[in-house]
């Protein structure tokens, strides 16, 4: 047994039927030329013959007595491989269109809390030689940059090379040695995360307050009201696309900003035109929510297990302003004072502040509250670094990465994004009732055309 620290009990708390707490992917292949119509099968019959899972795989919640009410991971030495990687096919005509109906489907059901929390889905049957691989692993398990880690440890740069290892299978794991099971050490453990907590809140707390006297950074409940911060139910919607990373570095590059800004500004354009559409674009601008890895250098080399190394930081994306570069320089100066924020609290310091900013969620879960309260931001938008060069998972080719996130109570929308060769591929997650999601991809089409052209 191992204490689960707050950073990651947090999201078993915080999960419901309406609110599944996983993280996700679509991963897009296309067959190796010569290959057979059992290729996948052989694949996936080769994968269940990997047996030894290492620690991350093997981990399920349970509450001791002895944790004080607090969650810990038990490690399931009778693992069921058949039932966390599956075999499936999609109906007729196999387009990309089945494709995210079906991810779609799977991302909006919970993981099994008796069992470890991840499942991989091997789809076949899409059209031009391809196929999917949907994996999703709970984010009390690991944050979006563990899980793309672990994804990049099946992959190789070359194209002939077979017998790749699944993701769960040990591959020079460090051993860590078996966590104790001894009530006292994890009782001790509880009470010394309450007291770390009760010591570093009153910093964070102080850091907040200086922000607001001076106004600078972007703080909770300055986000106002939309159709997008309403009470949501379990169903998902999910639409992916690809956009040339050159063409995002040149529009950065001649503006004198980062790439994430440029991101930050399409969607941005994207949903200033979406919402204006729908006569739904409040006269206030949205508030984004900015994931940001607290991971040292050398987190890969330490041997740690999974977990989460993630705050927060608050962007004001200027959907108010109806020209593009006014728009884009806002951002940039919005995420600069969010990391001058982030700078004057130490690693630790800056999670429980992150902690305050989405603490205001917790009150979503009472009927009524998100459509009659301000949120503490309007929508997360997330960007995960991926592989650099072309990658193969046993001779076939990977074209496309797509992330799927989780949506927090009262937030019908996530953007997340990762970076993969030569492409940006964005990840669009909605409620299913949320109108006309596809549109936000022409828009940000539409929103890199017009940075663009006012940086030439």
């Amino acid at each position: 047994m191992e204490f689960m620290p707050i950073t990651e009990s947090i999201f078993l708390l915080g999960e419901s039927r309406e609110h599944p707490m996983h993280v996700g992917g679509l991963q897009l292949f296309s067959i190796p030329e010569g290959a057979g119509p059992d290729f996948l099968n052989g694949i996936h019959q080769g994968m269940l013959e990997h047996t030894s899972v290492k620690r991350l795989f093997r981990r399920r919640p349970q509450r001791p007595l002895p944790a004080l009410g607090n969650w810990a991971w038990a490690e399931d030495d009778q693992l069921d491989l058949e039932y966390h990687v599956r075999l499936s096919a999609l109906p007729r005509p196999g387009r990309v269109r089945e494709l995210l109906a079906l991810a779609s489907r799977l991302h909006g059901t919970l993981l099994d809390r008796h069992r470890p929390l991840w499942e991989i889905h091997l789809i076949e049957g899409l059209t031009g030689g391809r196929f999917a691989i949907y994996s999703k692993l709970h984010h009390a398990l690991a944050d979006g940059v563990t899980a793309i880690r672990q994804m990049r440890n099946t992959l190789s740069e070359d194209p002939h090379e077979r017998g790749r290892p699944p993701m769960w299978a040990p591959a020079g794991e460090p051993s860590a040695g078996k966590p104790s099971a001894d009530p006292i050490a994890v009782a001790k453990m509880a009470a010394g995360s309450l007291g770390e907590l009760a010591r570093t809140t009153p910093n964070a707390m102080r850091v907040a307050n200086k922000a607001l006297r001076e106004h600078t950074a972007t703080m909770p409940w300055q986000a106002p009201k939309s159709i997008l911060n309403v009470g949501i139910g379990g169903a998902r919607r999910f639409a992916a696309q690809s956009w040339s990373v050159q063409r995002i570095r040149a529009v950065g590059k001649a503006a004198h900003m980062s790439v994430n800004d440029v991101v930050l500004a399409m969607c941005a354009g994207a949903l200033r035109t979406y919402l204006s559409e729908l006569r739904a674009l409040p006269a206030e601008p949205l508030i984004a929510m900015v994931p940001i890895s607290m991971r040292t250098p050398n987190f890969a080399a330490t041997g740690a297990v999974g977990g989460n190394a993630v705050g927060t930081g608050l962007c004001d994306l200027a959907t108010d302003e109806p020209d593009p570069e006014k728009r884009l320089r806002r951002i940039h100066t919005s995420m600069r004072q969010g990391k001058r924020l982030a700078a004057e609290l130490s690693p630790l310091q800056f999670l429980m502040f992150s902690g305050l900013v989405i603490a205001p969620l917790g009150l979503a879960m009472i009927p009524g509250v998100p459509e009659r309260t301000r949120p503490p931001f309007n929508l997360i938008i997330s960007n995960v670094p991926g592989p650099r060069s072309t990658q193969y998972f046993n001779g076939a080719r990977l074209d496309g990465i797509y992330p799927m996130s989780l949506l927090l109570d009262g937030q019908a929308l996530n953007i997340t994004l990762t970076s993969y060769a030569d492409n940006v591929e964005f990840g669009v997650l909605g409620w299913r009732t949320l109108p006309s999601l596809q549109r936000i991809l022409l828009h940000l089409d539409s929103e890199l055309e017009n940075l663009e052209h006012i940086t030439r």
